[in-house]
C-alpha cells in the first residue's frame, strides 16, 4: 500500500490530492520552486522539499530534481496531478524505475496516446470514428481546418484557419507554442468542424483488466480553446451517450488502460461525433464526475495503483453539476493575463473544498488563499467553484449567484464573463458550441452597468470619510467636511475602469447625505445616506435600500454591491510629478518575454498590424498597433524581457 506520496505539481491539483490523502491516511509531500514557498499546498504538505531551477516554471520539470526529493522525503509514490509531467512517458518510466509507485497509466500507454498521431492510427482501428487529418499542409483543399499540436492539449498550439492565405503563419505560430509548452512542436491539421460541442468521457481501467465509463461531461465553452465552463452529464440524446461511452471503453481496453483517463470527442450537430484526443490523467474538470457519482475519483487512482480493482458496483450519474474556471485574466482585453496580489478571495456559501459536497451546494477547488501574489510564471487559473443541484436550472443559479457575490480583490479575473454566461439565454437553452463566445460578445460586458458605476464611486467616498472620521484625534462625531455655515462640497477623485471619476458631496448636521454629483450634465438619482462605515455602506437609491461593501488597500479601493463590483483607485488631492512618456508609446500591459518583433525602426503601420509577440503564462500574447503611423522606436529586441508598463513601441502619427 502507499503510505507515501508526493505530488509532483503545484497550486490547486496539489491540495486537491493532498485532501484524498489526508482522509485516506496517507503521508504527502510537496515539490515547490521559490515563488511557491508561501503558498498553500506547500503548508499543507507533511513534507516540502524546494526544487532547484533556473526559473519557477523550469523547477517542477526536472525529472532528476524530483526524484531526489522523493528519495529525501521517504516518498514511495508519486501523482503527477495534471500537466507538467502527467502526461509524460519518460517520467512515468522513471519513477516506475526508481522502485516507486506511478499513480498513473503505465509509460508505454501515455507514449502512445502523448503521441496524438499516433494514437488516431491506433484507435482507428478499434472502430473510434475520427475526423480526416493531414501533415503536409500542401494536401489540403477544405477549409476551414484546425493545427494542433501532436504532444500536448491544453488548447496551446491550436490555430484555426479558414483560407490558405493564414495556414503557413498559423502552422508556425503552432509549432512555437508547442514547442514552448510540451518541449515538441510537432503540428498535425484535422478538418474543423463548425458549430461543434466538446463532449468527453471520463474512462477507469484496472490492473485486472477492466476498463468503466463514469459518465460524460460538456466542455464546449472555451477561449483560446482552453475549457472554461464544464458541466455533467453533457446535454445529450441517451443513445449518443451510449455511443460516446462505448466508443470511449473501446479506446481504453485498445491500449489496456489503467488509472484515470479522458477520451474526448467532437460532437458534431446531426449528433455524429468523432474521436479528439486521449488524456491520460485526471483532467481538470473532474469535479463534476465527483458531484455526479458520489465518488473520489484521486482515491479511485490510488486504489488502481496499489493494484486493487475497481468496485464492482459503482455509481451511476445523478443530479447535474457545473464547473468554472477562474482565471486572472481580462476578458475584454483579448484574454490578457492578470497579475497582482489578491487581497481578498472570498465565496459564499461553499459548503466543501476539494471533495465532500453531500446534496445541493457548492465546491470549491483552489489553489490560491487571500494573500497570494499572481505572477507570470504559471497557467492563469486561480480556482474551480463547482454546484451540485437534482437539475441543471438549479445548479446553474446557484453558480452564477454565488460567483456575483464573490469577493475577488486586487487582480483582474473572468469572473463577470463566467456570471453572464451561466444567466444567458442560450447556455439555459443548451445552445452551446465551441464558438460560443464569438457568437456572444454580450458576455464580455462587465456585471456592473455604466450608470450604477458612480454610485460605487459615491460609497467608495464615504467609506472613505468614514474611516477618516474613525481615526480622528478630535471630533470624531461630527460628519465629514462639516460646517456650520453650508460650503463647497467634499470631492474624492478615483480612477475607475474608463477614466477618472470625480465624486462631490456635502454632508448636512445629522451625517445625512445633503447633496451629491459625479458629472454636473447628468442627473444622477436621488440618494439618501442610511449607513457609513469605513467597510460598509448603505444607501437609498430612488426609495430601494442598497449595500456595498467596501474593501480599501492602501490608495485601491474595491467595492462589491448588488450590480456587481468596481475596483478602484483613489487620486491624491495633490498629484506628484511624474515622468511623462512620449506620445504614441505601447506600454507592456504585464510582464513577459519579447520573442519576436515583426517590425523594424522606420516602417509604416496601420491600426492593428502586428507590432511584436509578448510571451506571459504559457501563452503568446499579440501586439498590435493602437494606430496608424510609422515606427520610432522598439527599445526591447526579440528575447528581451519586460516588465508592466515598460516601453514595448512607439508610433509616430
Amino acid at each position: 500500500m502507499i503510505s507515501r506520496l508526493l505530488v509532483a505539481n503545484r497550486g490547486e491539483i496539489a491540495r486537491r490530492v493532498f485532501a484524498t490523502c489526508r482522509a485516506l491516511g496517507v503521508e504527502t509531500v510537496a515539490v515547490h520552486s521559490d515563488a511557491d514557498a508561501a503558498e498553500p499546498f506547500v503548508g499543507e504538505a507533511d513534507q516540502a522539499v524546494r526544487l532547484p531551477g533556473a526559473t519557477p516554471a523550469e523547477t517542477y520539470l526536472r525529472v532528476d530534481s524530483i526524484l531526489d526529493a522523493a528519495r529525501r522525503s521517504g516518498a514511495d509514490a508519486v501523482h503527477p496531478g495534471y500537466g507538467f509531467l502527467a502526461e509524460n512517458a519518460e517520467f512515468a518510466a522513471a519513477v516506475t524505475d526508481a522502485g516507486l509507485t506511478w499513480v498513473g497509466p503505465p509509460a508505454k500507454v501515455i507514449a502512445v496516446m502523448g503521441d496524438k498521431l499516433a494514437a488516431k492510427a491506433l484507435l482507428a482501428e478499434a472502430g473510434v470514428p475520427m475526423l480526416p487529418s493531414w501533415t503536409d499542409a500542401d494536401e489540403i483543399i477544405d477549409f476551414p481546418v484546425l493545427v494542433k499540436a501532436s504532444a500536448g492539449g491544453g488548447g496551446r498550439g491550436m490555430r484555426i484557419v479558414r483560407d490558405a492565405a493564414g495556414l503557413t503563419e498559423a502552422v508556425a505560430s503552432a509549432r512555437r507554442e508547442a514547442a514552448a509548452a510540451f518541449g515538441d512542436g510537432t503540428v498535425f491539421i484535422e478538418r474543423y468542424v463548425e458549430r461543434g460541442r466538446h463532449v468527453e468521457v471520463q474512462i477507469f481501467g484496472d490492473a485486472h483488466g477492466r476498463v468503466v465509463a463514469l459518465g460524460d461531461r460538456e466542455c464546449s465553452i472555451q477561449r483560446r480553446h482552453q475549457k472554461i465552463v464544464e458541466e455533467a452529464p453533457a446535454v445529450v440524446p441517451e443513445r449518443v451517450r451510449a455511443a460516446l461511452h462505448e466508443a470511449a471503453v473501446a479506446a481504453g481496453r485498445a491500449v489496456d488502460y489503467l488509472g484515470a483517463g479522458t477520451v474526448e470527442f467532437l460532437l458534431a450537430p446531426g449528433g455524429e461525433f468523432f474521436f479528439l484526443e486521449m488524456n491520460t490523467r485526471l483532467q481538470v474538470e473532474h469535479p463534476v464526475t465527483e458531484l455526479c457519482t458520489g465518488l473520489d475519483l484521486v482515491g479511485l487512482q490510488l486504489l488502481v495503483a496499489e493494484g486493487e480493482p475497481l468496485p464492482a458496483d459503482l455509481p451511476t450519474s445523478t443530479g447535474h453539476a457545473i464547473e468554472v474556471r477562474l482565471c486572472a485574466e481580462d476578458a475584454g482585453s483579448g484574454w490578457r493575463p492578470a497579475t497582482g496580489t489578491l487581497h481578498r478571495f472570498a465565496v459564499p456559501q461553499v459548503a466543501a473544498e476539494f471533495g465532500g459536497l453531500a446534496g445541493p451546494g457548492l465546491r470549491l477547488d483552489s489553489g490560491v488563499v487571500a494573500g497570494s501574489v499572481v505572477g507570470v510564471h504559471y497557467d492563469s487559473m486561480l480556482a474551480k467553484l463547482i454546484a451540485w443541484g437534482r437539475t441543471r436550472a438549479e445548479a446553474t443559479r446557484l453558480l452564477a449567484t454565488a460567483l456575483a457575490r464573490a469577493e475577488l480583490h486586487g487582480v483582474t479575473t473572468n469572473r463577470d464573463l463566467l456570471v453572464r454566461v451561466l444567466r444567458g439565454p442560450a447556455f439555459a437553452a443548451v445552445e452551446i458550441d465551441t464558438g460560443f463566445l464569438d457568437r456572444h460578445p454580450e458576455v464580455f460586458a462587465p456585471l456592473l452597468p455604466a450608470d450604477r458605476l458612480p454610485l460605487a464611486a459615491l460609497a467608495a467616498a464615504l467609506a472613505s470619510a468614514a474611516g477618516r472620521r474613525a481615526a480622528a484625534r478630535v471630533l470624531a462625531g461630527l460628519p465629514s467636511g462639516w460646517r456650520n455655515v453650508p460650503a463647497v462640497p467634499q470631492v474624492t477623485r478615483f480612477a475607475g475602469p474608463d477614466g477618472e471619476i470625480e465624486v462631490r458631496y456635502r454632508l448636512d448636521r445629522t451625517g445625512g447625505l445633503a447633496e451629491w454629483s459625479t458629472d454636473p450634465t447628468v442627473a444622477d438619482p436621488t440618494v439618501a445616506l442610511v449607513e457609513a462605515a469605513p467597510d460598509r455602506v448603505v444607501l437609498d437609491v430612488d426609495g430601494v435600500r442598497r449595500a456595498y461593501r467596501v474593501h480599501r488597500v492602501g490608495s485601491a479601493v474595491f467595492v462589491d454591491g448588488p450590480d456587481g463590483a468596481a475596483s478602484l483607485t483613489e487620486l491624491p488631492r495633490l498629484p506628484l510629478p511624474v515622468a511623462e512618456v512620449a506620445a504614441g508609446s505601447l506600454l507592456a500591459p504585464l510582464p513577459g518575454a519579447v520573442t519576436r518583433v515583426h517590425v523594424r525602426v522606420g516602417q509604416r503601420v496601420t491600426a492593428g498590424d502586428p507590432l511584436l509577440t509578448l510571451e506571459a503564462m504559457k501563452l503568446e500574447h499579440p501586439v498590435l498597433a493602437p494606430t496608424d503611423g510609422v515606427v520610432a522606436e522598439l527599445p526591447v529586441p526579440a528575447g528581451g524581457q519586460v516588465r508592466t508598463g515598460a516601453v514595448l513601441a512607439v508610433i509616430d502619427n
